[in-house]
């Protein structure tokens, strides 16, 4: 018994030697990170907020760092609503996704105008990849006595002159190609995120 109990040790410590390491944490001890999306409407830098919302925040900043947001669309634009990205390329192709987050928007943060938030299906704990800024004050959006609300991480502190000027982009009420409403006739490009360095 006691053989085989060392020769599963032995297994199982060469087995780890192939498991792939773990990503880094970028900037584990700063609690307001912040990235710059550089967009097709101008450069919006954003705050997140890793204290209240730290499962999101290192879901986000995943896909920051490999590359995945970049000429990536803003699919979906309501003016004073929200202006939806994050998830599709410019052929309107979902793009690959990790694994669903649970859902943080109990968090305290609320949906207000200049947030970014975390877009998601009606199951509350199934958002992967796309975000979307509030370009107004959604309280509808916020958790209440009904239900789940939508998890807010961060908030614009540059460039919320050009998330304006995004939002009022003209959108179409039914879109041809995919059947969605609100689909811009030219959707903004997200050229790339940088994650800006640490003060």
């Amino acid at each position: 018994m006691k053989f085989l109990s060392g020769l599963l040790m032995i297994m199982l410590s060469a087995l780890a030697c192939y498991l792939p390491p773990a990503a880094a944490e970028i900037q584990p001890n700063n609690m307001f990170p912040r990235v710059k999306m550089v967009t097709s409407h101008g450069d919006i830098v954003v705050e997140l907020h890793r204290h209240r919302a730290p499962l999101t925040v290192k879901n986000f900043l995943k896909y920051v760092e490999a590359g995945s947001y970049n000429g990536t669309i803003f699919h979906r634009i309501v003016p004073g609503f929200v202006v939806q990205g994050g998830g599709y390329d410019a052929e309107f192709t979902p793009l690959t996704t990790f694994n669903p987050i649970p859902n943080e928007s109990g968090n305290g943060l609320k949906n207000t105008y200049g947030t970014i938030a975390m877009a998601r299906e009606t199951d509350p704990h199934s958002a992967t990849r796309q975000f979307f800024f509030n370009s107004g004050d959604n309280e509808s959006l916020d958790p209440s006595t009904k239900g789940w609300g939508y998890a807010v991480f961060g908030w614009v502190v540059e460039g919320q002159d050009n998330l304006d000027a995004m939002a009022e982009v003209e959108s179409e009420p039914w879109h041809a190609a995919t059947g969605w409403q609100d689909v811009p006739v030219e959707p903004p490009v997200l050229i790339r995120i940088e994650v800006l360095p640490q003060p």
